[in-house]
């Protein structure tokens, strides 16, 4: 009998990280290692799209009023500026805080488009999950709603698709009539969303004196909540000085009760008496902004009393997002 020739295996082929496709979580690995591809190169990816991004709106104009209008502001539209301009058949695009039936992106009748940023996202980073619903809304064909996904993990984020040098410009809403340019030939479904949101916004309005300020009305009493984009411990060491000081009101009877942290900023909130309007903290808002800024500068180490102030501030700190 002829001797059987010893087999020897085929090494596998090496593949650089840039060379391995996608394949099923529980599928071999293609760069041939033997394990599992969620255990090896699928690791990375996975990781890729779930790592939180902590602040996913550094970089672009208006990082502040984008974060009150993700987390804060019940109608508001922006015009957007695209670095490459308009695709042909695309009017417009514009930016809203909620679109009808909780869509991620819509894509109207006349080609224009209007993407939504108060939606559930799917990965770590905000801005990449829109910039994914904003290039497939670009794409998708007139009068089509665009749906959520999880967006690629190599894909565009909001930065690479938005003009860095454009004004970034919130026009707060009484209500939700922009949703529909023909509100009385809307489906029965979007009338009703477009009736219960209406129902549930609260009375907002965008301070014109400071950036990223917002008064709002509610039943028992008004608040001011303003996102500024100091570091935070910097922040709060400069609130605790003025608040020690008695310094850190907007006039008689309001009082800064504690801030919201959200997208990587800080939020201080004030209570209003139910009769201080938006227009009435016009003046204290530009005056406090004038002695934190002072604030802001000092170097020298907390008093007691400071100490004190800013504990407290942390301790009614609420954490958004």
């Amino acid at each position: 009998m002829a001797k059987k020739r010893p087999q020897t295996k085929a090494k596998p082929p090496q593949l650089t990280d840039g060379e391995i496709p996608v394949v099923g979580a529980r599928e071999p690995c293609p760069c041939g290692s033997g394990r599992r591809y969620k255990a090896c190169h699928g690791r990375a990816a996975a990781h890729a799209v779930t790592e939180l991004v902590q602040r996913p709106f550094e970089g672009l104009p208006g990082e502040c009023d984008w974060v009150a209008l993700r987390e804060l502001v019940p109608a508001a539209t922006v015009e957007l500026t695209l670095k490459e301009g308009l695709p042909e058949g695309v009017p417009s695009v514009t930016l809203a805080t909620v679109l009808p039936m909780a869509w991620p992106a819509l894509r109207r009748d006349d080609g224009s488009v209007l993407l939504g940023l108060q939606n559930d996202t799917a990965s770590g980073d905000i801005s990449r999950d829109l910039a994914d619903t904003l290039e497939r809304a670009l794409r998708a064909e007139p009068g089509t709603p665009v749906q959520g996904r999880r967006a690629p993990a190599d894909g565009p984020r909001l930065q690479d698709l938005l003009d860095a040098e454009a004004a970034f410009e919130p026009v707060v809403q009484s209500g939700f009539e922009f949703w529909v340019p023909d509100a009385e030939n809307s489906t029965p479904e979007v009338t009703a969303s477009l009736e219960r949101a209406n129902a549930a916004a609260i009375p907002t309005v965008r301070l014109s004196g400071v950036d990223a300020a917002y008064w709002c009305e509610t039943p028992e009493k008004n608040h001011l909540r303003w996102v500024m984009p100091h570091a935070e411990e910097q922040l709060l060491d400069a609130l605790a000085r003025l608040h020690a000081a008695g310094r850190s009101s907007l006039g008689e009877g309001t009082r800064l009760v504690g801030s919201f942290r959200a997208h990587g900023l800080t939020v201080p909130v004030w209570d209003l008496p139910s009769g201080v309007t938006a227009e009435d903290v016009e003046k204290p808002a530009a005056e406090f902004a004038e002695r934190l800024a002072v604030a802001l500068a000092a170097t020298e180490p907390l008093t007691a009393d400071e100490r004190r102030a800013r504990g407290g501030l942390t301790n009614r700190q609420v954490t958004l997002s």
